[in-house]
């Protein structure tokens, strides 16, 4: 697939070496590295090498000096070869940003440089059980004991904890002027008494497994909380609306990857003396895909580059938007890349039929697209708030 020509000759050049990059591993690679419940470090340590992992953060901290419209090229070519990084999701994109404009010089100079060239990386932890991704139903609260923070509460569906040194925690704390709680950002070592971890059994078929995280009476010093006390929802949305503009990268990449398994089927494949691809039947719903593919790419750039020019309120309609799109291409490539194969379709040859999970995922999480059609509806049509 082009690059497509609204992308600057940097951002082409980028998206050509990040394919050649997936393209040595690819879907092969990604599967043995499930099958053996491990993880992709191989991968991580050559797109690291290549300064891929931190083009997104600050070159003065060992970053690209990029923003997340280069990071989601990384994320999405690495997908369209079948070997996506979803941490890339969360370190960099998530944690490396909100650290990057909200965190303390102390904080930047200790992780940004870790997290630019892979030899750390950080989970972000705001689901919890009763709550999603409610930031209001949030029941983690930190309270002030002297100088420390102590932390209490549960996360659920938390990824790379395993493998991450520490989790950057959304909690609530008190608003000493009105006593309501407001959330606020924290980062816990993953090696801090009262945090555990226990994994979560998933029927996807992922390198980065999911954790439920246990927060008892965790102590933290004063430091541990990322920017000012009283920025709240602006410095957890500096984190989520990357996190949307990302899963819509890893979403189109699966799509692609999905799609062009489908189309060089459809080339190869003769029924009838002619290929399967030459019946409108088949060729039909592979080009609507290849098209809903390109439509949601533009509302992700759209996102990326409002986010990247510091338009947050911009950025956020179109980030839901570009995730919403992107989610919803995924699931019907893949859905109709496992069709035009049929029985080859479910088989571990050809690498789809794991996708019809993985698939899914985008249309969760990190927000439902129920949620996402209640914020358009709410912010962009003005419609009576439902929720």
């Amino acid at each position: 697939m082009n690059a497509p020509v609204l992308e600057t000759e940097e951002h082409k050049a980028l998206r050509a070496a990040v394919a050649a990059l997936g393209k040595r591993y690819g879907r092969t690679y990604m599967t043995r590295v499930v099958q053996s419940e491990g993880h992709p470090d191989e991968l991580w340590a050559d797109a690291a090498k290549l300064g891929y992992l931190g083009v997104n953060l600050p070159e003065e901290y060992g970053g690209g000096g990029g923003g997340i419209a280069e990071l989601s090229i990384v994320l999405e070519e690495l997908g369209a070869a079948g070997s996506p990084l979803l941490m890339l999701v969360v370190s960099p994109a998530i944690c490396g940003t909100v650290i990057a404009r909200f965190g303390t010089e102390a904080q930047k100079r200790e992780w940004l440089p870790g997290l630019a060239d892979g030899s750390r990386t950080m989970a972000f932890g705001i689901t919890e059980p009763d709550a999603g991704s409610n930031s209001h139903r949030i029941t983690t609260t930190a309270r002030r004991d002297g100088d420390d923070w102590i932390l209490t509460g549960r996360k659920v569906f938390i990824s790379g904890v395993d493998i991450a040194d520490a989790t950057l925690i959304v909690g609530r704390t008190e608003d000493a002027r009105t006593g309501k709680l407001k959330p606020c950002l924290f980062i816990v070592p993953r090696d801090a008494p009262g945090f555990t971890r226990n994994r979560i059994d998933m029927e996807l078929q992922a390198p980065e497994k999911q954790f439920e995280l246990v927060l008892e009476d965790v102590r933290l010093p004063s430091d541990a909380l990322v920017g000012d006390e009283d920025a709240g929802l602006l410095q957890l949305f500096a984190g989520l609306n990357p996190e949307r503009i990302m899963t819509a990268a890893f979403s189109l990449g699966m799509a692609r990857f999905a799609l062009a398994r489908a189309v060089e089927y459809a080339k190869e494949r003769t029924v009838w003396k002619q290929p399967i691809g030459g019946h409108q039947a088949i060729a039909h719903p592979l080009a609507q895909s290849h098209i809903e593919i390109e439509l949601a790419r533009l509302m992700m750039q759209k996102a990326a580059r409002l986010y990247d020019d510091g338009d947050d309120m911009g950025a956020g309609e179109a980030a839901n938007m570009a995730k919403f799109a992107a989610a919803d291409a995924c699931v019907k490539a893949v859905d109709q890349a496992v069709h035009t194969l049929g029985g080859n379709g479910l088989t571990k040859e050809f690498g789809l039929a794991s996708l019809i999970v993985a698939s899914r995922v985008a249309r969760i999480a990190p927000v439902s697209r129920e949620m996402i059609l209640n914020f358009v509806s709410h912010q962009s049509l003005g419609l009576p708030k439902s929720y």
